[in-house]
C-alpha cells in the first residue's frame, strides 16, 4: 500500500512513513493510491471479527480493517497494538462503541432503527479518543522501531486537544504542543487540558479563533526545513492514520445496527473539520453499504452550504460564530481536501489549484457549475443540515423526555439534522460526539440540572493550570517549540 498527495506530488509512501509526517511536501494531505474493496466475503469475516461487540471484538475489527492499510508493521504487531489500545480499562465497556437504541424498528410498518453509536467513552469523553488512544501506541511503537523523537504540533477547537494529551502524556519520545483558542473552549475542556502537569505537554492559548491555531500547525508542517530540523508531527485529522482509525467504528455501528450484510445504514455526522465524517466517506469507498452520509453543522455552516450550493467559502475570524457546540466552531474544513480530491476524479493539479493559494486569496471556490458536484449526493450519498442554538436545546430536551438521554450539544446538532433526513427503510446511526458534562451550561439551560460527572473529574476545574498565552503567530510558536525542544521541558 502506497499514500498519495491530493495535490499531486510525485512521492509515493508507506504508512510509517506518512504516520510521523503529516502534511505531504507540497501541502496536500494522504490518501491511499486506492481504496481496499471489501467484497462480501471480506464483509463477513470482518461482522464475525467483531462478533457483535463481545470483549475483544473492537480490538479485532480494527486489526482486520488496518490491516487493509498497513502493509510495514509486522501483523503480530499491529494486532498486539490494537489489543493494547481497545480495551474495557481503556474504554470503560467491552463493546467499546455500543449502539444506543433511540427508536427500535417498527414491528407493524417500514421505520427503521434510529441510533446512536456510543463514542464518548473512552479518557476525555469524547470521539477523538477512539483515535488518539490508537495513535499514541502507534507513535510511541513507531519511535521506538527508529531511535528517534517526535515533536507533535496540534490544533483544537475542544477535544482533539485533550485526546491527544491524554494519549500522549508520558510517552517515551514524544512532546505534545497543543494550540488552542483563547478562552472560546468550554470551562471542562480547557481544564481537562490545562491541568495536565506531564513535563511532555505544553498549552499554547492563541489569541484567535481555531483556523489561526490550524492555520500555524499547516505553516508549521509546510515550513520543510523546521518541520525536519525539529521532528515535527501532527495529531489533527490532517493525519492519515488518524482518519484511518476513525473508519473502524463506521464498520462496528453498522455491524451492530443490521443482521446481514445486504442492508444499508446511513450515519448522522456532527462535522466542523470534516475528518469524522471523511472516515466514513472512506468506509463507504471501500464497499461499507452506507446509503447515506449527512454532515451536521452548527451556525458555522461552511459545510452545509457546500453540499446545498456547490460553494466552499471560508470565513473570517470576525465570521466565526461562537457557540454552545464549539467543537464545531471551525470555518476551513482541512479535510475536506480529501473528498473534494475524490470528487474531483484524483486530479492533483486541479485540487491544488483551488485549496493553493487562490483560496487564501479569493477565500472561495464555486463548483456549482461543475457537473462533478452533483455526485456528491448521486455517487458519494451526502447530504447536509445545520442547526443552532435554539435548535439544540429543543433537540436536548425532546430527546431526555422521549428516550429519557442526555446528549451533548454537538450530538443534538446531529440528532437534530439526523430527523431531518431519515428514511422510513434504513437504520439512521447518529455518531455521538461527547458526553454532557464537557458542556454542562448549556445542558443546565435546557433541562435546569446538571449532567453526571465521572468521579474522576470531580473538581477539575480547580486544579492548577499550567498554559502559555500567545498571539496568533507562527514564528512565535516556533520559538517556543525551539525552546522547549532545547531544554527538554
Amino acid at each position: 500500500m502506497r499514500y498519495i498527495s491530493t495535490r499531486g506530488h510525485a512521492d509515493r509512501k508507506r504508512f510509517c512513513e506518512i504516520l510521523l509526517e503529516g502534511l505531504a511536501p507540497d501541502g496536500g494531505l494522504y490518501l491511499p493510491e486506492r481504496y481496499p474493496a471489501v467484497d462480501a466475503s471480506t464483509l463477513q469475516r470482518l461482522r464475525e471479527a467483531f462478533d457483535g461487540g463481545r470483549a475483544g471484538g473492537y480490538a479485532s475489527l480494527a486489526f482486520e480493517v488496518l490491516s487493509l492499510y498497513i502493509d510495514d508493521i509486522p501483523a503480530a504487531d499491529l494486532r498486539a497494538l490494537c489489543e493494547k489500545t481497545y480495551t474495557e480499562a481503556v474504554f470503560g465497556t467491552p463493546q467499546i462503541v455500543p449502539l444506543k437504541t433511540l427508536e427500535a424498528p417498527s414491528a407493524q410498518g417500514p421505520q427503521a432503527g434510529f441510533y446512536l453509536e456510543a463514542l464518548s467513552n473512552g479518557p476525555t469523553l469524547a470521539f477523538k479518543d477512539m483515535a488518539m488512544q490508537l495513535l499514541g501506541n502507534l507513535f510511541e511503537y513507531e519511535l521506538a522501531r527508529r531511535g528517534e523523537e517526535l515533536n507533535i504540533l496540534g490544533a483544537t477547537s475542544g477535544d482533539t486537544g485533550s485526546a491527544a494529551e491524554y494519549a500522549m502524556r508520558g510517552k517515551k519520545g514524544v512532546r505534545v504542543f497543543m494550540l488552542s483558542p483563547h478562552g472560546r473552549m468550554s470551562p471542562f475542556q480547557q481544564a481537562q487540558m490545562f491541568s495536565l502537569m506531564d513535563e511532555n505537554i505544553h498549552n499554547i492559548a492563541v489569541e484567535g479563533v481555531f483556523d489561526d491555531c490550524q492555520d500555524i500547525v499547516k505553516a508549521v508542517s509546510n515550513d520543510l526545513e523546521f518541520k525536519r530540523a525539529h521532528k515535527i508531527g501532527t495529531v489533527n485529522s490532517i493525519n492519515w492514520a488518524r482518519l484511518l482509525a476513525q473508519v473502524v467504528y463506521y464498520f462496528a455501528g453498522y455491524f451492530q445496527a443490521t443482521q446481514q450484510n445486504t442492508q444499508q445504514v446511513s450515519f448522522t455526522v456532527p462535522s466542523g473539520n470534516f475528518g469524522n465524517v471523511c472516515a466514513g466517506h472512506v468506509a463507504r469507498q471501500m464497499g461499507l453499504p452506507i446509503r447515506t452520509l449527512v454532515v451536521a453543522t452548527n451556525e458555522n455552516d461552511v459545510l452545509d452550504e457546500f453540499f446545498r450550493t456547490g460553494v466552499y467559502r471560508v470565513r473570517g475570524s470576525a465570521d466565526t460564530h461562537e457557540t454552545s457546540s464549539p467543537s464545531m466552531d471551525i470555518s476551513k474544513a482541512s479535510n475536506f481536501e480529501r473528498f473534494v480530491f475524490d470528487l474531483l476524479e484524483r486530479d492533483g493539479e486541479r485540487v491544488k489549484r483551488l485549496f493553493g493559494p487562490a483560496l487564501a486569496a479569493e477565500g472561495r471556490f464555486d463548483l456549482s457549475a461543475d457537473p462533478a458536484f452533483a455526485q456528491a449526493a448521486s455517487r458519494y450519498g451526502f447530504r447536509s443540515g445545520k442547526s443552532t442554538h435554539a435548535n439544540r436545546l429543543d433537540t436536548i430536551r425532546s430527546v431526555y423526555q422521549r428516550y429519557r438521554l442526555m446528549i451533548d450539544t454537538h450530538t443534538a446538532d446531529g440528532v437534530k439534522v439526523a430527523l431531518e433526513h431519515r428514511e422510513d427503510a434504513t437504520p439512521m446511526v447518529v455518531l455521538e460526539t461527547a458526553l454532557p458534562i464537557k458542556f454542562a451550561e448549556t445542558i443546565v439551560e435546557a433541562l435546569g440540572q446538571q449532567p453526571d460527572r465521572p468521579v474522576q473529574f470531580i473538581g477539575i476545574e480547580d486544579l492548577p493550570k499550567r498554559v502559555k498565552v500567545m498571539p496568533a503567530s507562527t514564528p512565535a510558536v516556533q520559538a517556543f517549540i525551539v525552546d522547549h525542544c532545547t531544554t527538554g521541558a
